[in-house]
C-alpha cells in the first residue's frame, strides 16, 4: 500500500490550498480515506474523512472551510482548505485503514503565515 501525497506549501492567511493523495494497494473505491494533521508539539489529529458512498466528516475547527471528495476513477482524494488561518499550520497526512493496518503518506507541509 503506497499513499504519495502532494500539494502542500506557504500560504497567506485567507487563503487556499488543495492537497492530493493518491493511492495504490487497495481497493480504493471501497476504502474509506481521511487526512489528518499534526501541528509541531501536538498529536496528529483528524481533519476530515470520506466513505465509499462520499460521506464525510469534519473536525469542527475546519468545518466550513475545508473539504474533502474523491476521485475514484484516478484512486485520489483531495483536501481544499480555504479561509486558512496561522493555526491550520501543520504537517497533513493522507491515511487508510485497510486490511487491519493503518497506512499513512509521508505528510505535506502547510505553512499559513504572512
Amino acid at each position: 500500500v503506497q499513499l504519495q501525497a502532494s500539494g502542500g506549501g506557504l500560504v497567506q492567511p485567507g487563503g487556499s490550498l488543495r492537497l492530493s493523495c493518491k493511492a495504490s494497494g487497495i481497493a480504493f473505491s471501497i476504502a474509506t480515506m481521511a487526512w489528518y494533521r499534526q501541528a509541531p508539539g501536538k498529536q496528529r489529529d483528524v481533519v476530515a474523512s470520506i466513505i465509499s458512498s462520499g460521506t464525510t466528516n469534519y473536525a469542527d475547527s475546519v468545518k466550513g472551510r475545508f473539504t474533502i471528495s474523491r476521485d475514484n476513477s484516478r484512486r485520489t482524494v483531495y483536501l481544499q482548505m480555504n479561509s486558512l488561518k496561522p493555526e491550520d499550520t501543520a504537517v497533513y497526512y493522507c491515511h487508510v485503514f485497510w486490511k487491519t493496518r493503518d497506512y499513512w503518506g509521508r505528510g505535506t507541509l502547510v505553512t499559513v503565515s504572512s
